[in-house]
């Protein structure tokens, strides 16, 4: 068979599975097997996907994959979810392997905010039900890069700061760093966003802290003088406090510190791991925050 055969058989069984969809939905589809149309639909489309990709009509592919995608969530079928999800951004790479699109031609940009969304389920999907961080991570910056290109600067963030939190539990603290800086100087700036910058500047410092203590002054002072608002912030003064202690090897000022702060302002399971991995740098320390 040609690859206009394949296109065309491609494009019948998407109809054909179109109208099981349509079907499963309706009184009667539900009386006469619908949940096994929505399957049997499913894996018509998985069909037309790759027939579709012997044609090298990668668009449609890409489509007909996020159709099979978007039925295996409804199925429940979460990782052939991801796993089509993942073919279907590997179509559309294909069918626009420079990144052209993303840059210059504004009114596709839409698909790339629905491959973001499409990257996001995939990376929930790892960090939930398959426990894969490091695949998590890979998809949330993808989805990052897609929101980027499309200036959603808000919608890119969270990606980040998930990539963040993710790499610095993974003891990967630079990059952590580099992304809390990035985020907090993006929005230090706004003033719907700056109150949140204290928070990021004091995540990076708290990974600044872990790798080395002169790492940390160095770094408090920098975020001082960038962000002044972050000077008179009560996370400032707990790093200073903390750095103090830290010096003095004095474990109990080092948990009086945290414990003042949380009675006011609750420390979340993150910091509060950061918080014990410095303080297992105390000589003598117990390895607890009480």
């Amino acid at each position: 068979m040609d690859n206009s055969g394949k296109e065309k058989e491609a494009i019948q069984l998407m109809a054909d599975a179109d109208k099981k969809v349509k079907t499963s939905g309706s009184f009667l589809g539900g009386m006469f097997g619908g949940p096994h149309k929505v399957e049997e639909a499913c894996e018509m489309y998985c069909r037309a996907a790759n027939m579709f990709k012997m044609a090298k009509n990668w668009n449609a592919a890409g489509n007909a994959f996020c159709q099979a995608a978007r039925i295996h969530m409804q199925l429940q079928n979460k990782h052939d979810s991801a796993t089509s999800f993942i073919d279907a951004g590997n179509a559309f790479k294909k069918a626009d392997p420079s990144g052209e699109i993303l840059h210059t031609k504004k009114p596709n940009w839409g698909r790339f905010t629905i491959a973001a969304k499409h990257h996001i389920t995939i990376a929930e999907i790892y960090e939930s039900e398959l426990v894969d961080i490091e695949k998590a991570i890979a998809h949330y910056e993808q989805a990052a890069d897609y929101y980027k290109g499309e200036e959603s600067n808000s919608s890119a963030n969270k990606c980040l700061l998930k990539v963040g939190a993710y790499a610095a539990q993974l003891e990967q603290y630079a990059k952590a760093i580099e992304i809390y800086e990035q985020v907090g100087s993006s929005t230090m700036d706004n003033p719907l966003l700056k109150y949140s910058a204290k928070e990021y500047f004091f995540k990076a410092s708290l990974c600044h802290f872990i790798v080395d203590e002169l790492n940390a002054k160095l770094a408090v002072e920098k975020y001082e003088e960038m962000f002044p608002a972050f000077s008179d912030s009560r996370e400032c003064k707990l790093l200073k406090k903390l750095l103090d202690a830290h010096e003095e090897q004095n474990c109990e000022a080092f948990t009086e510190a945290i414990k003042e702060f949380d009675s006011i302002s609750r420390l979340d399971q993150w910091q509060t791991t950061m918080l014990l991995r410095i303080k297992k740098t105390i000589q003598g320390d117990e390895g607890d925050l009480k």
